[in-house]
């Protein structure tokens, strides 16, 4: 038991330590040529997210029209589309477009690396007397705390469908994570699971 709390401990500490770490390439969520409807500069802004999950404001070089949905690198090196990183693009002034796109890129990033959400559902702990960490998942409440509890207990799981199949009337485990980052993102939270 407490092997796993460390492990979990150090998963975390490298989660966010990935998450400290500068963006290399980003994903424009929506482009704005003309900046924001209400501000007076004028300037063209694209909102991005990084592949460690951080939200930025970008503007794009002199003649740069960026396509929503495309790669674009944001590093240290020479940078063609990006004149300069503006700072990190604060929740409310999200667009809705940018929105849309964000909750595709959590899909697509739960999809392609499943193996760290699988991890969670493995090594998650109580967060109080009162609160575990499962219960911070849309849908989740006290009994499917419990009876993923007891089902990790006879075995680690090892994938979503895993998961589905030993815990019955248990919310998508997928869609819970996918909502939950979502949330993180996008709405202030009390406690975090994967933003940092």
């Amino acid at each position: 038991m407490e092997t796993e709390k460390k492990d979990f401990v150090n998963q975390r500490k490298e989660t966010r330590s990935q998450q400290r770490e500068k963006e290399e390439y980003a994903i424009v969520l929506d482009y704005l040529p003309y900046g924001y409807p209400l501000e007076n500069r004028g300037m063209p802004i694209a909102q991005v997210v990084g592949k460690n999950l951080t939200l930025l404001e970008i503007a794009p070089r002199k003649g740069i029209n960026l396509e929503i949905g495309k790669e674009i690198y944001i590093g240290d090196g020479k940078r063609e589309d990006v004149q300069y990183i503006l700072g990190r693009l604060p929740r409310e002034k999200l667009t809705e477009t940018a929105k849309n796109q964000l909750q595709e890129f959590i899909k697509k990033s739960v999809e392609t690396s499943p193996e760290r959400f699988i991890f969670f559902f493995n090594k998650a702990q109580a967060m109080n007397t009162r609160l575990h960490q499962f219960e911070l998942l849309p849908g989740f409440g006290k009994k499917h705390t419990k009876a993923l509890l007891e089902a990790r207990q006879e075995k680690e799981f090892n994938s979503f469908e895993d998961i589905k199949q030993r815990v019955h009337n248990l919310p998508d485990p997928q869609k819970a994570i996918e909502r939950r980052i979502f949330e993180e993102l996008t709405e202030i939270q009390r406690h975090n699971l994967f933003i940092h």
